[in-house]
């Protein structure tokens, strides 16, 4: 554990959001910043949260990848993950009865990711979110940061990107092998994991809300119109693809980072993350070059706030509490 901050050195925090095949954008809008300030994004941040492609991305991060081999890696297994989107859409009825993708090519891109890695191979202190629809409660994987926690280390990390990127309707839930706990993304409780990494920083870092700095990095936000219909919409209407999983996630996103507003100031938090146009803020099948476009764009706009708040930090030397287990 690391000492309490009663220093006022400040504890950057970067939260980064669930959204699918878009989480290229985030992947690239850090590649980019690390680039021009030439930084790596581990060295920059105390802490890393994620949830689905936003904690894939954390561990990718954790792993020791660099945001470009992550985008590269996105750009390169996308249509692995998602096969056939576009044909599938045709065939909603399907749909009703099973998740529309099955979860081969997913487990496949993230066991060749990270490999034997476990948990505790992290660089940097991660929480990686989930939710046990067993015990319907939030399930957080995390780093062995803190004395207190003596069972994620010995995860894999594959197994943990596959429990946070299990979205219902897209991907069956994942059980955690050994203890049957039944996991799906953590984008139902917290798409926008900012407050899971202010609850963090200040309960298991000991650090004031006044020291917490933090980067919410969103995957694009759609802007698309949602008709009057919805308005008085049933059933139909409103599980008819987009509707409910876009509403759902924009909603919690908005939500959660005005709360951050609210506990640690508008001076200690910012927030990339762009309106899209439907095509490109789908979930399952976005346009790989758009999204590369859009973070080029808006990282180069947001640079100097970057080289003002994160791109000089030092984080205090992280080292994990929990051995690594040998694996064969």
């Amino acid at each position: 554990m690391r000492e309490p901050g009663g220093n006022r050195r400040p504890f950057t925090v970067l939260s980064i959001d669930g959204g699918g095949v878009r989480g290229i954008f985030a992947a690239a809008t850090l590649a980019h910043l690390e680039a021009d300030h030439g930084i790596r994004i581990a060295e920059r941040f105390d802490l890393i949260v994620g949830t689905s492609t936003g904690g894939v991305l954390a561990l990718g991060v954790g792993a020791g990848m660099s945001p470009q081999e992550i985008v590269e890696l996105y750009v390169r297994e996308k249509d692995t993950i998602f096969p056939g989107s576009r044909r599938r859409a045709l065939r909603r009825p399907v749909a009703l009865f099973r998740s529309k993708y099955r979860p081969d090519g997913l487990e496949t891109t993230v066991r060749s990711a990270f490999g034997h890695k476990l948990l505790c191979d992290s660089i940097v202190p991660l929480v990686v979110t989930s939710y046990d629809i067993g015990q319907r409660a939030p399930h957080l994987f995390k780093t062995p940061h803190h004395d207190r926690l003596v069972r994620d280390w010995r995860v894999p990390m594959w197994q943990v990107a596959m429990a946070t990127t299990a979205a219902p309707t897209f991907f069956p839930g994942y059980v955690l092998p050994d203890e049957y706990v039944r996991l799906v993304d953590g984008g139902v409780w917290a798409n926008n994991p900012s407050m899971v990494g202010i609850a963090e920083a200040v309960s298991l870092f000991g650090q004031p809300l006044g020291n917490i700095r933090l980067l919410s990095l969103g995957t694009t936000s759609s802007t698309a119109v949602r008709e009057r219909q919805l308005d008085r919409g049933g059933l139909i209407q409103w599980v008819r693809s987009p509707n409910v999983v876009e509403v759902l996630m924009s909603g919690q996103s908005a939500g959660a980072f005005n709360q951050a507003l609210h506990m640690i100031g508008s001076n200690h938090a910012w927030r990339l993350d762009p309106p899209a146009p439907s095509k490109l803020a789908r979930l399952d099948d976005a346009d790989a070059r758009d999204l590369i476009s859009a973070a080029a764009h808006h990282s180069r706009h947001f640079g100097p706030t970057f080289a003002a708040h994160f791109a000089a930090h030092q984080p205090q030397p992280y080292a994990p509490l929990r051995p690594r287990k040998d694996v064969a």
